[in-house]
């Protein structure tokens, strides 16, 4: 569990230190923890939205999921709490932060391939699950 959790906060930490230094390029250098938050909450529903798309593609049925979707909103809602509590309620990434600054520039662009990998496949996985979606779900609806 620990692994998990120290993995977590790298996620945070790398998603954090890209959006500090777009933001000094650009001079938007504020809230960055409340945006690497936002990132990662983004991240963690389109995983729970692949997951239902690809439900609907597999089983052909169309989900009646809106905005005010109790699914969407229960996940919204855990998602939320787990992320507040962990990087706003108390500064213990800025811990971590600390202590994934001291890895090294080799460790740390492996890490940072790592994550962007891993970001770029849950984008790209959600948009391809709504682009299945639409082709062979919504079609005969």
């Amino acid at each position: 569990m620990e692994k998990i959790k120290k993995a977590y906060y790298y996620l945070f930490y790398k998603i954090y230190k890209s959006i500090e230094y777009t933001s000094e390029q650009v001079g938007g250098k504020f809230w960055t923890d409340f945006k690497a938050g936002l990132v990662i909450l983004t991240l963690e529903l389109w995983i729970i939205g692949s997951f239902l798309n690809y439900y609907s593609i597999i089983n052909d049925k169309k989900l009646s999921i809106e905005m005010i979707s109790p699914i969407l909103l229960i996940s919204l809602i855990i998602f939320s709490i787990i992320n507040y509590f962990a990087f706003m309620r108390t500064d213990i990434w800025k811990t971590y932060n600390k202590e994934f600054d001291k890895l090294s520039e080799k460790e740390n662009q492996t890490g940072t391939t790592i994550v962007w990998v891993i970001a770029i496949c849950i984008t790209v996985n959600f948009f391809g699950s709504v682009y299945l979606l639409q082709k062979y779900v919504l079609k005969m609806y």
